[in-house]
């Protein structure tokens, strides 16, 4: 009894009309959502950079040669746009840490204040990027 009762309860369940593929370009994914795949994309970004950053400082610090030559490297503007990619990905993967803290504390309670919380993180990332991009450049 039990068998058939499970078995016509899933041939419900199955029978429901299903997308036959998921569809990612069509999904529109709601702005906290967004920030936690770009706070992941950041944290990537910044863990791969990680050897280069380290050996710009190598460069930095083991004469006035290796600087000077980073220094003229580092003045192109790809590289410079490079950088300033790098800076987004920090200030964003801090901004977006904090709101995951504050989350996590029970600081942001609710759904509207954690899609608040979303706005603000973009906001603030971009507005720092900006701000110390043109005091760097």
């Amino acid at each position: 009894m039990a068998a058939l009762f499970s078995t016509s309860w899933q041939s419900k369940v199955m029978n429901k009309k299903r997308p036959k593929h998921l569809a990612l370009h069509l999904i529109k994914l709601p702005l906290p959502g967004l920030i936690s795949i770009l706070h992941r994309i950041s944290g990537l970004l910044l863990f791969l950079s990680l050897p280069l950053l380290l050996w710009m400082l190598q460069l930095s610090l083991s004469s006035i040669e290796t600087y000077t030559a980073l220094r003229s490297v580092l003045s192109q503007p790809l590289f410079k746009l490079l950088l300033l990619g790098l800076l987004w990905a920090f200030l964003h993967h801090f901004c977006a840490g904090l709101r995951y803290l504050s989350i996590d504390m029970h600081w942001v309670r609710g759904l509207a204040q954690a899609r608040n919380s979303s706005k603000v993180v973009l906001l603030v990332s971009l507005i720092l990027t900006v701000m110390l991009g043109v005091k760097l450049w």
